[in-house]
């Protein structure tokens, strides 16, 4: 008998949320949708897999066995997934790298050129980072790297390549109170709505909303966005402030918005970061050196919270605290 992997994703999903409203949902799909999915399930298995009230579903014994070999068999098939791709780049002579929506301007052309004359025959596809996942697409093998402004724990986290610092500064609408000032503190900023990315996106949505220094001030969002561009046009139209890099000023060339420093907030940790275990190959190795180059210019040049981080990013030159270089 051969059983759909989706149909198990969603067996699993329903037995960790209890409720299919909230299961249809998380999965992106309608209630019907997966209602009849669930049912067309169980009628191939021959078992009922759910008790069904009106305060949610329960899994049965049956559904319940079912659930806790189908998120093995889902952990082996992403890990088949995740080593295929790896292999198929390897050899492949691609280097896939995401990035997000602010830091492909701290990228240029200068870097594609320099990584084609140290890794001739290679090609570099980029990708925005997928802000539904929390690694962004590393986890399942559809990146080798990603480019991330992160907080400084996720240094012990992942294998990374650093490549400076940065400050977050604020984006506002420009007709707000503060778009007039020179600089704002943390502190003002934390009872204004936000635009916030969405849960999925797990530590980075909590990151751009500036814990852990709002502590234990709840947070207001005035806003879902679910891209970059989504995030920018929320802020533009007065539905929220953000936290974004420094570099954004660049990317947010529009008249209704203002990029401001802001007083409080820790800088990012600029670099490139991979699975951990994973070995820093030659072409990662040949991307990181093209990208310090260049940043470095660019961090130099703009000065004020940037800042590069110095010496070669060769294998080996720079390790992260999990000791992955």
């Amino acid at each position: 008998m051969d059983v759909d992997t989706r149909l198990l994703r969603y067996l699993t999903v329903v037995c960790e949320e209890g409720q299919l409203t909230a299961a249809a949902a998380r999965l992106g799909v309608s209630q019907p949708t997966l209602t009849k999915q669930v049912r067309a399930l169980e009628r191939e298995l021959g078992v009922e897999l759910f008790r069904r009230s009106k305060t949610g579903v329960t899994p049965t014994a049956a559904g319940a066995v079912l659930a806790t070999h189908g998120r093995e068999l889902l952990a082996g098939w992403a890990a088949a997934l995740r080593a295929t791709r790896q292999a198929a780049a390897d050899a492949g002579g691609e280097l896939r790298v995401g990035f997000e929506g602010s830091t492909i301007n701290l990228l240029g052309r200068a870097v594609v050129e320099d990584f084609a004359r140290r890794m001739p025959g290679w090609r570099l596809r980029m990708r925005q980072n997928n802000w539904f996942e929390e690694s962004s697409g590393l986890a399942s093998g559809e990146l080798d790297l990603a480019l991330w402004h992160a907080p400084a724990a996720m240094a012990a986290r992942y294998a990374h390549v650093p490549l400076g610092r940065e400050e977050r500064w604020v984006v506002l609408p420009a007709d707000h109170p503060l778009a007039g000032r020179a600089e704002v503190d943390a502190a003002e900023l934390w009872d204004e709505p936000f635009v916030a990315i969405p849960t999925e996106a797990g530590l980075w949505r909590d990151y751009w909303l500036g814990a852990p220094e709002r502590g234990d001030r709840p947070v207001r969002i005035g806003a879902v966005a679910h891209n970059a561009d989504e995030w920018m046009a929320a802020v533009a139209y007065g539905q929220g402030v953000g936290f974004a890099p420094q570099s954004v000023a660049r990317w947010a060339g529009l008249p209704d918005v203002r990029c401001l420093p802001v007083r409080g907030l820790a800088p990012s940790l600029v670099g490139l970061f991979r699975l951990p275990g994973r070995a820093l190959t030659p072409a990662m190795a040949a991307f990181a050196e093209s990208c310090r180059l260049h940043l470095e210019v660019q961090f130099r040049a703009a000065g004020g919270g940037r800042s590069p981080v110095p010496g070669p990013a060769r294998a080996g030159a720079q390790t992260s605290a999990n000791g992955a270089g």
